[in-house]
């Protein structure tokens, strides 16, 4: 991985490389930014050029044997933690090391979805145990095999619990010599603030739709138009354009759920809606996020459009038609309070709220709140 294939971020570029060319580079950094932004594959090519013997003031060589066992992620002092579904088969980062090299190697902007969906947990919570804290530390005691630094990458810390996260606060207050962490954080103000103030923010922003664009052509082949299309819909984030442009299926189903709920707010039919949080009750959590992560998006698009405002309205397609006829529904005295509960939900669902009650209360609350006048 070398700097060349991350997607903009040029001043963080410029920062990582200053870093090892300066020989200045600290014991802790966290890539900070939105899933999408390039962060996760920085800290990859970060890694790389520190291990490279035949490094440049550029980046890695990509050609010596350091090189190539950090493209394939199996250089002996690297080392990863990222989340994982506890099961009596799986229990620390270790046991399926397979698959989490398999889909980077795949996909360097790897989502937290997408990675779930590779080892075929999407129904269950992603977590960094205790147990991966405790194996942190008895890894980074060893001696590092090729004499250099020994790494470690900690994807998605945010999904630590407490007692993961006050251990790895104390290895991170006294690191083992020639030890570095790398943190790939995508949601810093879910972490300890003891944490985030013993690390070094590298920070990856939304990228332009102009970068997406031109990375969508360069990768797939297809048509500026369509490229201009899907970058417009990515929200600064190179893996939701490229889920917009390679899983329309899923594009739909969020939209055809988002439709129902909808429909079922509105009128109330009560065995119906029952129906839908069974059903909806039984996806996933992930999924369950993703639906009301859509929804704020169709509620931003659908107050953009009341306003006159339709070149910011970044939804297409079938769900551009669907929002000519819901935007209508959509006000300035039911706007915010949606936002507001979509939000709130969202943050519930992720700490492993009851589902069918969240989506009951919901249910009852969109339902007067659609019909405010």
């Amino acid at each position: 991985m070398h700097y060349n294939n991350i997607i903009g971020q040029n001043e963080a570029k410029l920062r990582l490389k200053k870093m090892i060319n300066e020989q200045r580079v600290p014991h802790a950094l966290m890539f900070t930014g939105k899933e999408g932004t390039g962060n996760l594959p920085a800290a990859i090519a970060f890694i790389q050029h520190l291990y490279c013997t035949k490094r440049s003031d550029d980046g890695a060589c990509g050609e010596c044997n350091s090189c190539l066992k950090v493209n394939r992620l199996i250089h002996p002092d690297m080392h990863f933690v990222y989340p994982i579904a506890k099961s009596k088969d799986v229990k620390s980062s270790v046991d399926v090391i397979k698959e989490f090299r398999e889909g980077v190697l795949q996909n360097n902007y790897l989502t937290l979805n997408q990675w779930f969906n590779e080892i075929s947990a999407d129904n269950k919570q992603p977590i960094i145990p205790v147990e991966e804290a405790n194996a942190i530390l008895k890894t980074l005691s060893y001696t590092s095999y090729e004499g250099s630094y020994k790494t470690m990458l900690i994807w998605l810390p945010e999904k630590m619990n407490n007692e993961a996260a006050n251990k790895l606060l104390k290895v991170l207050e006294e690191p083992p010599d020639q030890t570095i962490f790398v943190l790939v954080c995508n949601s810093p103000e879910q972490l300890l603030p003891t944490i985030l103030s013993r690390v070094q923010q590298i920070p990856f922003y939304a990228l332009s739709d102009i970068e997406i664009e031109l990375a969508l052509q360069k990768q797939f082949n297809i048509t500026h138009e369509l490229a201009k299309q899907t970058s417009l819909l990515a929200n600064g984030s190179y893996s939701e354009a490229i889920a917009t442009l390679t899983n329309n299926e899923e594009s739909v189903s969020l939209l055809t759920n988002f439709q129902n709920f909808m429909r079922l707010a509105l009128k109330f039919d009560c065995n119906k809606v029952l129906q839908w949080i069974d059903e909806m009750s039984t996806v996933g959590r992930e999924k369950q996020k993703q639906f009301f992560q859509y929804g704020l998006e169709v509620f931003r698009d659908a107050l953009m459009h009341n306003y006159g405002e339709k070149n910011l309205v970044r939804l297409g397609g079938s769900e551009k038609q669907f929002l000519e006829k819901f935007s209508p529904f959509i006000n300035q005295n039911n706007y915010e309070k949606l936002i507001d509960e979509f939000n709130t939900n969202y943050y519930y669902i992720e700490r492993n709220a009851n589902p069918k009650l969240i989506f009951m209360d919901l249910f009852l609350k969109t339902n007067e709140l659609l019909n405010l006048k």
